[in-house]
Formats: structure tokens, sequence, C-alpha cells
């Protein structure tokens, strides 16, 4: 395979902290989001082309997001955030909006909740 003189010939820069204010923030940000990433969805094949269908993108793109080389684009984030809980948190603390984050836990912890009442009326009905 030979490459065009379009291609990329060089791999970007990984190992970016995420700024805030005039301090650097721990892990980069895309190996947060690999983590996140990785913790929603787990760290195999089936999650890399799970992600891949619902965001659109490439697999070799989305697997370079799950490895921590690159980011995922705008559009593809919000993708994300809007299927995952994780990817919403971890965004919110990169953002430093860990009030927003107690909100969405507790969201997620009614819906669980909501789920376990109705796994327990269909189990009361069943007896019945």
């Amino acid at each position: 395979m030979s490459f065009t003189e379009n291609d990329r010939k060089l791999q970007s820069k990984s190992g970016k902290s995420f700024p805030i204010g005039d301090h650097q923030m721990g892990p980069s940000f895309t190996q947060t989001i690999a983590s996140a990433l990785k913790t929603e969805f787990g760290g195999g094949p089936s999650a890399l082309k799970a992600v891949a269908r619902i965001t659109g993108a490439n697999e070799r793109a989305v697997r370079n997001w799950f490895e921590g080389k690159n980011g995922p684009s705008g559009e593809n984030l919000i993708i994300l955030i809007q299927r995952s809980d994780t990817v919403l948190k971890t965004i919110l603390s990169l953002a430093n909006r860990r009030d927003l984050v107690v909100v969405v836990s507790l969201a997620g912890l009614r819906r669980q909740l909501v789920g376990a009442v109705a796994a327990i009326d269909a189990l009361q009905q069943s007896d019945t």
C-alpha cells in the first residue's frame, strides 16, 4: 500500500493534559475518554464494533479512541454522551462540574431503582 501526498505523515502527539486554568490535570483527555469507553462498553472487538455502529465512525478511528491515541470528534463525543452516562460523567469531571456529576449519578440510580421495582412487581404478579 502506498501513501499519497495527502495522507497523514505523523501521528498526533498523545499525552496532552487537559488544561484547567494554569494547571495541568492528571491523565490526558484521550486516555480519560479511553478509560470511560472501556468502562462503559468493555475492551473487546465487539465493543469497538458497537461504538463504531453507534457513532457511525470508522472502526480504526474507534480503536484509536479505545487505545487513547486520539479522541472522538465533537459530533461523535456528543453521540457517546447521549448513550453513555460514564462518558458524560467523565466529560463533566474534566470540565470541573462535579455538581452535575452527582445529578447524573442520581438519575442513573433512579432508573435502576425503577427497573428493580418493576422486576419485583413482575415476580409478585407471576406468583399469584
